[in-house]
């Protein structure tokens, strides 16, 4: 609020004292005692107004007198006649005195004296202004570069009229290049079995699409690198208006569809922004588009300073890739490294699931009985949430040493030790971070969408975010390694894997899903056991009935929370998260848990909902249909309000129509 020009009021205050002089005056002759309170209310206000006209202007004087030491001006001419628009301004913030050029250029058209200096500088703060070494401020259509000297009475505020150098900067970043490069995602799978000549016009429809946006919309260009990828280059200034719109451009090639089987084409953008020059933007596009493509097609991803993500669209639950020929190339070169290694560690994430030390006994078997070399999992067995499993593997193998500990593989690395992450790629998730930094040559196999916080040293980086289960990937693996290595209980081990992120072959379930299931049950996979890995006591299953009936429906989703903790926490939380799906009327839904003083969020869906785009604004990731986050040291309440503004904020942009 502005602090009234006590200067500017004091003669109109000194006319009220006269007219109440005259007034008291006037009624001497009627009554003495109203003469008497009128007068005394009239020296009052003439003294009231005379004494803060005194000390304003030895307040003015004192903060003068201190600006002009801080100058080192000999006179106040000298202040009076200094270029830059200066403004003294009192200890209270008042502006006591301007000079020639702060009155023709920030003080036209109003008088300064007394307005208080936030008018000036406002959104910024005062202190802002004197804490920093220059701030950018904006006022009656001038951009400004303020500076502020303390004096030892009151402040000086320098104003450095900058708009010309500004225009020119915003000009240039504007006008700067930006590279682009889009994938058409699903060309072949629209295009398979075609017999009436789909392929051409979709392929046309889509180029087409990108073309008109590129040109007519983006102001810049695009052409045609390779069979469905295209190169946009474009401007700083049109990348931001087509982020501030969540680029419609995905919209707009959803709607090509087969005609045959009414799948819509997607693509997937990568856009290198802000970079030094257009070589250095092209490098950012690529990696953007692999990030992109990581984390299953149909989005946007903008690299921004070579180091930060921004990401729009991922609606799309993604399309099952048949060629096998990857997988081929990847198990070849996966079992030259392992054979060029003196011992193999595998290592899943953090709370391992039947998925993480499924995948994990698969490439135990691959290696340790198909290419011969000595392998180990590690794992945490106290915090392991397939104990089942890992007790089966050891009464299997009691001889073979399967499962150690972290600490115990630390005590065994070598320079020619190889390490497989298997189940997740994010260096913040791994089992164990120790060990992950001290071996040099690391795999990853994983079907997780991508993350930003990957591992970036992989001498392979199997990446999958189609496949349904890191068990599926790993059992295709090890049909081209060694076929003959899984047995029996290594087959179940896989199964349960792939049972557990399918939901017993519900969701994200494809073709090769089923051709992985029928190997394993070739294998000896006996169904009925790996059914028995998924059992609970009955204090489990209470406990995950305290949850489903204990939740809430809020905009379709159902939210669980647990104030308690117990063994098996996690496993009933997502168990709860799985069963809230049966809910009519459900299309997400969010069990909230207790781990020590954080709290962790179990998500599922059935397609409708991103939950993986809700999730990271909490730092977690996941799938599309199934994803998990933990906010650090915060109250249940805290973290359930949380949850609630990113579905307020995100949930209708993660929602597939």
């Amino acid at each position: 609020m502005r602090r009234k020009k006590v200067w500017v009021t004091s003669p109109l205050m000194y006319l009220m004292a006269a007219a109440m002089l005259a007034m008291a005056v006037a009624s001497y002759p009627y009554n003495r005692i109203v003469f008497m309170i009128e007068m005394t209310a009239a020296g009052l206000c003439a003294l009231a107004v005379t004494v803060s006209g005194i000390l304003y202007r030895t307040n003015a004087v004192t903060t003068l007198r201190a600006a002009a030491r801080v100058l080192t001006a000999e006179d106040q001419e000298v202040l009076e006649k200094f270029a830059l628009p200066v403004a003294v301004v009192a200890p209270a913030g008042d502006v006591v005195w301007v000079n020639e050029a702060f009155a023709d250029s920030l003080g036209k058209g109003h008088p300064s004296l007394g307005e208080n200096a936030s008018r000036y500088i406002y959104p910024k703060t005062f202190r802002q202004v004197m804490e920093a070494s220059g701030t950018a401020v904006a006022y009656g259509g001038r951009e400004y570069t303020v500076y502020g000297a303390r004096a030892r009475h009151g402040y000086i505020l320098y104003f450095v009229d900058d708009t010309y150098f500004k225009a020119v900067n915003k000009e240039y970043k504007d006008k700067r290049p930006v590279v682009c490069i889009a994938s058409f995602d699903n060309r072949e799978e629209m295009a398979r079995d075609d017999a009436g000549g789909e392929e051409s016009r979709i392929t046309a429809e889509v180029e087409a699409v990108l073309r008109s946006w590129a040109m007519k919309e983006m102001a810049g260009f695009m052409r045609r690198v390779s069979s469905g990828r295209y190169l946009i280059i474009t401007d700083d200034a049109h990348i931001e208006e087509a982020k501030q719109k969540r680029f419609p451009v995905l919209d707009s090639v959803r709607e090509v569809r087969n005609t045959r089987n009414t799948m819509s084409a997607t693509v997937s953008i990568g856009v290198g922004r802000g970079a030094g020059g257009v070589a250095e933007s092209e490098r950012w596009a690529r990696q953007a588009i692999d990030m992109a493509l990581g984390r299953g097609g149909d989005q946007v991803a903008v690299m921004q300073g070579g180091d930060t993500y921004e990401f729009f669209g991922g609606l799309s639950k993604g399309v099952e890739k048949r060629d096998k020929v990857r997988t081929r190339v990847i198990a070849a070169t996966l079992s030259d490294h392992v054979k060029a290694s003196d011992c193999v560690f595998i290592m899943g994430h953090t709370n391992s699931d039947l998925d993480s030390v499924g995948s994990a006994v698969g490439m135990w078997a691959a290696i340790y009985k198909g290419l011969e070399k000595p392998a180990h999992i590690v794992i945490n067995k106290g915090s392991t949430l397939a104990g089942s499993l890992v007790e089966m593997m050891e009464r299997s193998y009691p001889e073979e040493g399967v499962f150690i500990s972290p600490q115990e593989a630390l005590q065994t690395v070598s320079e020619r030790s190889l390490l497989i992450v298997v189940d997740t790629h994010a260096v913040n998730y791994v089992e164990n971070r120790e060990l992950l930094d001290n071996v040099k040559r690391i795999v990853v196999i994983d079907h997780h969408r991508m993350m930003v916080t990957h591992i970036k040293n992989a001498l392979i980086f199997y990446h999958e975010p189609y496949a349904s289960s890191a068990s599926e990937m790993v059992t295709e693996l090890v049909q081209y390694i060694k076929s003959s290595a899984i047995d029996r209980a290594d087959a179940q081990a896989l199964l349960a894997g792939i049972m557990l992120d399918t939901k017993n072959f519900v969701l994200k379930t494809g073709v090769r899903t089923f051709e992985a299931s029928a190997y394993l049950r070739r294998r000896g996979a006996d169904t009925v056991s790996v059914k028995k890995l998924f059992s609970n006591t009955l204090d489990s299953y209470k406990r995950k009935a305290q949850l489903v009936s204990g939740a809430e429906i809020y905009k379709e989703c159902a939210i669980a929370t647990s104030s308690w903790e117990f063994d098996d926490l996690r496993v009933a939380s997502a168990q709860a998260a799985d069963e809230l799906l049966s809910i009519q009327g459900v299309k997400a839904s969010f069990v909230l848990y207790k781990v020590g003083g954080d709290v962790s969020i179990s998500a599922r869906s059935l397609g409708d909902v991103n939950v993986q785009l809700i999730l990271e604004e909490f730092g977690g990731g996941g799938h599309f249909t199934m994803a998990g986050a933990q906010i650090k040291n915060v109250s249940m309440g805290e973290a359930r309000r949380r949850l609630i503004r990113a579905l307020d904020d995100r949930l209708e942009e993660t929602t597939v129509n």
